[in-house]
């Protein structure tokens, strides 16, 4: 009766015990699964939040009238020219009779007006667009230049904009020709220390004026010293004058759409750079103007076209005016071109009435609109590029607000070779920041992603056959008992901080690789051959000697060998250099091979992200290894394979789905590294694939230049764009990586 109990009360245990292992297996099942899904949620949510964060920079341009009224004070003239404040709330509209009359954008009502001159205006110029600065030319020979903009001023809870106009040169009309002869075009550009204005009058003879300025230095009162400057007598007609924001160029365009550039770098010595026909394709200029810098010439034409041009250097140190992008819609003629005043933008209007809005450095069109105006004579944007106003032929003005905030951004800008101005030809360039509002942003993606791929080459060139081979030799050849020591060694360098690396790599190694480099190549090249030739002679060595050193414990052997050969090395690295190399092989490079050599450059990269990408390769290659099936090996030594044989045809050939992993992680890990490639390169993004020369990663791009980004702004959402694709790219690489794992174990999974 006893035993019968204690059998039914271990039953009763067991039984417990097997439906608490089964409860704690499944809820460990759901543990995993809720992580597993987990770590699947967040990088999708990561996937979603970059997209979200990038999709804004491909939009398209939207406009939205707001209204239409009358032209304000239509009896005080014809208009010539409007600006708008920074807002787009107030604008000024400047006539040909000299008056400037101020009035609100939204509705039209005028706030004041000011006889600007008083004599008749024969000629009207501006400065850089985003000056403000105006001049008029006057029949009597003279001009006046005026800086026209905006105060700001607060009161309780209102903030109230106010016209305000200054003149540069005085409010006296300055004389420019003695004679009295009307000025017919001038132009004018300033500087913080001068101002330059080109005049023709009706003889077509030309006369540069040039005004320094001095600033007193017991008040604020400016002077200003003036010289003149006769260049020629035209023998042709001019039609408009441009003269850039540098002081140094004008262009003078003819009735015969042709224009003549001329350097005024010496003004007692004016050269004639070229004549250059400005319709090479056909059509009829209708529109000339400057794009934001007063650089780059917008050239509208009657069939439509709008052609940008700009000077451009030839290897002679010459300057030629070189037709550089053109935007064709439409086939209407081209009426009216504004530019925005700090970005690379334009919007144009035909005779349709069709807006359009552009941007040079992304060559894109991002808006083509009929906005119902008739015939629009005039144009004018805000500065900051959200409201433009369109006066029509019959009288009106349209009010328009602008939605376009990232203009720049294109496939073309991003991936295709752009021609960006002052540059001889088009190239990759990142540049994305400079202190000129004039600035052209650059932000190609294509050397970052060559630096990427540049920096992983070489870290995996340094890398792969130092891990792959050792993981070979540590889990096939070597002792068990050393195996338990190396294997456990190099795992735990994984554990060593990449900064530290970085700033070993960057203020060490990079300078004695500089000094030492002769050296660093001997035992690049030459140890391999060195341990072969120690190994041939151990060959050779009587069994009896050999047999003392138990098998798998020669590479205790081959320590001090290998440890001899590289002080050797590096201590003869100065005779070499000085015997070979003139005693400086950087300078020899660069004179006699024209191999450029930085400092922190693609060899550091290598060595210093190899050597960390080394435990990563090793330890899942070894484990691959070690991990091939013992009668796999045992049964191909006993049908009668060498030891090497068995190695090549069996081991690795089944370890291979794990050698590829390791090869994937390692590859991975280089590509995504940031704190080495941040401190041990240069951070210089040129398309180079030379190992002299430093290169620009993804990672580090974003560690550099995220803390400096505005919020929302172009060069911050292209930061995010550079993270998504390197997100993208790791994706698809591990994908395909794991595609060709199960591959290669299906295919050797039968040995």
């Amino acid at each position: 009766m006893n035993i019968t109990s204690s059998k039914g009360d271990l039953f009763a245990n067991n039984s417990k015990r097997q439906k608490w292992r089964m409860l704690n297996d499944k809820l460990a099942a759901w543990v995993v699964s809720l992580g597993g899904l987990s770590v699947i949620v967040a990088i999708t949510l990561i996937f979603f939040y970059l997209l979200m964060v990038v999709f804004p920079l491909f939009e398209s341009a939207e406009i939205k009238k707001l209204q239409t009224y009358s032209v304000p004070s239509a009896q005080a003239g014809d208009s010539i020219h409007y600006i708008l404040d920074e807002q787009g709330k107030i604008g000024i509209r400047f006539t040909g009779t000299g008056k400037a009359i101020s009035f609100y954008a939204d509705t039209g009502k005028v706030i004041d007006e000011k006889q600007l001159v008083e004599s008749p205006v024969t000629s009207f110029a501006t400065a850089e667009v985003s000056s403000g600065i105006i001049a008029y030319g006057l029949e009597d020979g003279s001009a006046v230049v005026v800086k026209a903009g905006f105060t700001v001023n607060y009161t309780e809870n209102e903030k109230i904009i106010t016209p305000k106009y200054e003149y540069i040169l005085g409010e006296e009309p300055i004389e420019i020709f003695t004679g009295g002869e009307a000025i017919n075009h001038l132009t004018l550009q300033k500087n913080e220390e001068s101002l330059i204005l080109v005049s023709i009058n009706p003889a077509n003879t030309v006369r540069i004026s040039s005004f320094e300025f001095e600033e007193s230095m017991f008040d604020d009162e400016v002077s200003f010293e003036k010289t003149d400057y006769d260049v020629e007598t035209l023998n042709y007609n001019p039609t408009k004058i441009l003269i850039d924001n540098t002081q140094r160029m004008i262009f003078v365009f003819d009735e015969k759409d042709s224009v003549y550039f001329y350097d005024i770098s010496d003004k007692d010595d004016v050269q004639l750079f070229e004549r250059k026909s400005l319709v090479e394709s056909g059509g009829k200029i209708t529109d000339i103007k400057f794009a934001a810098g007063s650089f780059s010439i917008l050239v509208g034409y009657d069939n439509g076209r709008i052609a940008q041009w700009f000077p451009v250097r030839d290897e002679n140190n010459k300057y030629s005016l070189t037709f550089v992008r053109e935007f064709a819609e439409s086939n209407s003629p081209v009426v009216n071109i504004a530019s925005e005043f700090f970005r690379k933008g334009f919007i144009s209007i035909n005779e349709k009435g069709e807006l359009g809005i552009h941007h040079l450095t992304a060559h894109k069109t991002l808006l083509q609109q009929n906005i119902d105006s008739g015939k629009v004579t005039y144009l004018a944007i805000s500065p900051r590029a959200n409201h433009f106003i369109a006066e029509s032929d019959d009288g009106t003005i349209q009010y328009w607000h602008i939605t376009n905030e990232y203009p720049e951004i294109s496939i073309t800008s991003l991936w295709n070779k752009v021609w960006y101005e002052g540059y001889a030809e088009p190239e990759y360039i990142w540049q994305s920041s400079s202190a000129s509002n004039e600035f052209e942003p650059k932000f190609s993606l294509v050397p970052l992603s060559f630096g990427t791929l540049k920096a992983a080459f070489y870290a995996m060139l340094v890398a792969m056959p130092l891990a792959i081979l050792g993981a070979i030799y540590t889990a096939y050849f070597m002792s068990p008992k050393l195996r338990q020591t190396v294997k456990p060694t190099i795992e735990i360098m994984e554990a060593l901080p990449t900064v530290i690396l970085g700033f070993l790599a960057g203020l060490w190694f990079a300078p004695f690789l500089e000094t030492h480099m002769p050296g660093v190549f001997s035992v690049v090249f030459l140890l391999p051959v060195f341990i072969l030739l120690f190994a041939y002679v151990w060959y050779k060595l009587p069994h009896s000697l050999v047999g003392w050193v138990p098998e798998g414990w020669q590479p205790i052997l081959l320590l001090p060998v290998i440890i001899f050969f590289v002080w050797v090395s590096i201590e003869v690295s100065p005779l070499l250099e000085s015997a070979l190399f003139g005693g400086n092989l950087p300078n020899w490079l660069n004179n006699e091979m024209g191999i450029g050599y930085d400092q922190r450059n693609a060899m550091v990269v290598g060595f210093a992200m190899g050597f960390a990408i080394i435990p990563t390769i090793f330890s899942i290659a070894e484990d691959a290894i070690f991990s091939v099936p013992k009668h796999l090996t045992t049964g191909s030594l006993a049908l009668g394979a060498t030891p090497w044989q068995t190695l090549i045809r069996v081991v690795i050939l089944t370890a291979s789905p794990g050698i590829f992993s390791a090869v994937m992680i390692g590859f991975g890990r280089a590509v995504g590294e940031t704190m080495i490639v941040l401190m041990a390169t240069g951070n210089t993004p040129v398309l180079d694939f030379s190992f002299f020369e430093g290169m620009r990663t993804f990672s580090a791009n974003i560690a550099v230049e995220m803390p400096e980004s505005e919020v929302g702004s172009t060069h911050y959402r292209v930061l995010f764009l550079a993270a998504l694709i390197l997100f993208m790219f790791t994706f698809m690489f591990n994908t395909i990586a794991e595609v060709v794992r199960q591959h290669l174990r299906s295919k050797y999974s039968s040995l």
